[in-house]
């Protein structure tokens, strides 16, 4: 299955046939103390530092997101959207928890968006799904609920088939405009989550061939060395069935790890595309 998403000019498509969606995750203000007093101040010049930076380290989609407390979010989001479009093609993924922020994004955004997100509380449902359907985007659904994140794969797929029920049944969201965040969770405080994600993705692929995704940075969280866990993670989860994830496209050990397994999973064909990012530039 594909999932397709766009800028006014661009067109970026997601699915098990195609290379690994790198979502660039750096335009988002958590844990930034300089960049959140800036953006109190009305500076948005951070954010285009942010998107040339990703696009050198080889996003395809930006996550943006403006959560900075005590700050007008909606405004921020909608200035921030329009700011990078103004710089870049690439789609953008609106990334809010603030309901009344993704209708600001939305309302400015030239293309079909990527929303985060939308998870299994009936309350979050209501006020979210409404906006993806007026203005025909395509949603990240969280497997999560009113109970909390579970850690057992079976418990994470349960919430998957509610969600199919929830966003297509109900809702009639296409199933190609949903893409599945299994959560991936600090293995230094649980162990065997990583091993339950990739059970969850492997189920989920074979099941509804839906597209997956996660904020893959959150595997390594306390651990040292975290690029190099991570993208040891991002290739294991690639092989499992993940076809996207909103990651550091700064860092180059988790984007040649993606590019990776693109070559040996079968979706960079004869490596054309790995020559072209590694090869050493030709003497003039």
């Amino acid at each position: 299955m594909q999932t397709t998403i766009s800028s006014a000019s661009k067109t970026v498509t997601i699915g098990g046939d195609q290379p690994f969606c790198i979502i660039g995750e750096r335009i988002n203000p958590t844990g930034r103390t300089a960049f959140q007093e800036q953006l109190r101040a009305g500076d948005l010049s951070q954010v285009l530092v942010d998107v040339d930076e990703q696009i050198a380290g080889g996003a395809h989609v930006l996550d943006v997101n403006m959560g900075v407390p005590l700050a007008d979010e909606p405004a921020l989001l909608a200035q921030s959207i329009q700011l990078v479009q103004g710089k870049t093609d690439l789609p953008i993924c609106i990334d809010s928890s603030v309901v009344e922020a993704l209708e600001a994004g939305l309302a400015v955004y030239q293309g079909k968006a990527l929303v985060n997100s939308v998870t299994c509380e009936e309350d979050r449902i209501e006020a979210v799904l409404p906006l993806v359907k007026q203005h025909g985007a395509a949603i990240i659904c969280l497997t999560n609920g009113e109970e909390g994140i579970p850690v057992l794969w079976e418990e994470r797929f349960e919430f998957c088939k509610r969600l199919v029920d929830i966003v297509h049944g109900k809702w009639e969201i296409p199933l190609e405009d949903m893409v599945i965040d299994v959560l991936a969770m600090p293995v230094g405080a649980e162990p065997q989550s990583a091993y339950h994600f990739f059970k969850t993705v492997d189920a989920i692929r074979s099941e509804f061939d839906l597209n997956i995704t996660c904020g893959a940075s959150n595997t390594s969280f306390g651990m040292p060395k975290r690029h190099t866990l991570n993208s040891t993670f991002l290739a294991m989860a690639a092989g499992a069935g993940m076809t996207s994830a909103i990651m550091d496209a700064r860092s180059e050990e988790c984007v040649a790890a993606v590019r990776g397994s693109d070559v040996l999973l079968g979706k960079d064909e004869y490596g054309i595309g790995w020559i072209g990012n590694y090869r050493p530039p030709a003497k003039a």
